[in-house]
């Protein structure tokens, strides 16, 4: 922790030296690349096989259900307070930023420096999985590959934010060819009925169904998070009130309608029950419809589209230290801008490098789950619930963007959350819980030490 506050930090460590540069079409861009990544292409054999055919498409369901619901909150935090760091601001502001909102938005920060190179982690491991459907791939240099991936997005994102979103528009153009040609090519070419998936969807019980649909459903969530990414960027944002809203429920309602339409068209061209032991499912269905040559082209495109992700995830992320530092509770080396290209390139060495370290280290299956279990406390149901806070003591007109039927969609974001934390199984459970406690633990010391609350008034 730094004793640096705001108000001594260098003038170009100011978050509105952040130039507002994003467009709505490069914020959703951004925004949809980062959700899809290399998520959907590994998780869904994992989800066929907790839940057992036709089912698994439930989980996908709820998983955009959540993602709309959770997204009502965030586009009223992120329309009233469009900063970088997105939910380090909206704890900070919820809970007080004297007291209360210090502590929370503090063990935030704590969760982004182990959760974000998770999350860059699972991106890369995920790339180095399909990569070796081109050429066997040993267990070393699969992690070569993972580490190489992470350093060449480092250097990617190390220029201005304006030639960012280009570079974005790009890469979100190369999702879409992706996922359409999935789409077209095995909906045109079903092998198996849709009706008969469509019907066996319907043919189970509630109880059994209910069963099985939380730990799958952790999976497709994981799948859909990056819908609020835009909040992290919010500094950089052109006309925020209005577009960060905008651009979270139109890449929620594409993406979720991409991600149905790619799972029926693969059950309709690869039988549920060879899909389920897949490793490299789309290569799979590309090389069952036009043989070897397209599914390595199939192959190249997933690669491509698992970078973007990359890309999208750890720009986003890297504002949230920065953020913390400008505001004086974080490392003041973190509040530094690049002196010509106006980043925060320290946030970003620092993330991208652990991130390197964890694709070394840590298998895809694990660390999908312990992502969402670490987030989900802290920043989801927190952050649900401070903004129940925050209704109480501002005036409805302070928020730019507000949700209909409030506040239903709060209260049924707190319950689904916690229903899908308790799905992540009691070892992840108590290892988020211990992340916390550990952050907790590291604030009240750094606080005593500086004599600031709660040892101070």
């Amino acid at each position: 922790m730094s004793n640096t506050t705001p108000s001594n930090q260098p003038s170009h460590t100011a978050p509105a030296d952040l130039p507002r540069s994003l467009t709505l079409l490069q914020g959703t861009a951004l925004n949809m690349i980062d959700m899809v990544g290399i998520g959907p292409f590994v998780v869904l054999p994992l989800v066929i096989k907790t839940l057992g055919g036709p089912l698994f498409l439930w989980a996908w369901v709820l998983g955009a259900v959540v993602s709309l619901i959770d997204a009502f909150i965030w586009a009223e935090l992120g329309a009233a307070f469009p900063k970088a760091g997105g939910s380090y601001n909206f704890l900070k502001i919820s809970y007080g930023e004297q007291k209360w909102g210090k502590l929370l938005s503090f063990l935030y920060v704590w969760q982004t420096l182990i959760q974000a190179p998770l999350v860059v982690a699972s991106g890369a491991i995920g790339f180095a999985q399909y990569a070796s459907y081109l050429m066997p791939l040993d267990e070393w240099q699969r992690k070569a590959v993972s580490g190489g991936v992470v350093l060449i997005i480092i250097a990617l994102l190390y220029r201005k934010i304006d030639s960012i979103g280009k570079i974005g528009l790009v890469m979100w153009g190369a999702v879409l060819l992706t996922l359409g040609w999935i789409i077209i090519g095995g909906l045109s070419n079903a092998r198996i009925p849709l009706s008969e998936t469509l019907q066996s969807m319907g043919s189970v019980s509630g109880g059994i169904l209910a069963a099985g649909l939380g730990q799958a459903s952790v999976k497709t969530i994981y799948c859909y998070l990056g819908y609020y990414n835009v909040c992290h960027l919010g500094g950089e944002i052109q006309r925020p009130s209005r577009n960060i809203p905008v651009s979270m429920f139109i890449s929620i309602v594409g993406i979720a309608g991409l991600y149905l339409l790619m799972n029926l068209s693969v059950v309709s061209v690869v039988p549920w029950q060879i899909a389920q032991d897949s490793q490299f499912i789309v290569s799979t269905f590309v090389e069952t419809l036009y043989g070897a040559g397209a599914a390595r082209l199939a192959t190249v495109l997933v690669l491509l589209v698992a970078f973007s992700s990359l890309f999208a995830v750890l720009l986003g992320y890297s504002r949230v230290p920065y953020a913390a530092a400008v505001d004086g509770q974080f490392f003041g080396i973190f509040a530094k801008l690049h002196p010509t290209r106006q980043f925060p390139y320290m946030s970003l060495l620092f993330l991208g490098g652990l991130g390197f370290v964890f694709s070394l280290l840590f298998r895809l299956g694990d660390v999908i789950t312990a992502i969402l279990a670490m987030r989900i406390v802290i920043q989801f149901v927190g952050q649900a619930i401070g903004l129940l806070l925050l209704h109480r003591r501002r005036k409805a007109t302070e928020f730019p963007f507000r949700m209909p039927l409030y506040p239903l969609p709060v209260v049924l974001a707190i319950g689904i959350w916690l229903f899908i934390f308790f799905s992540t199984g009691l070892t992840f459970m108590l290892s988020g819980l211990t992340v916390i406690g550990l952050g907790i633990i590291t604030f009240l010391i750094s606080s005593g030490v500086r004599k600031q609350w709660p040892f101070s008034e």
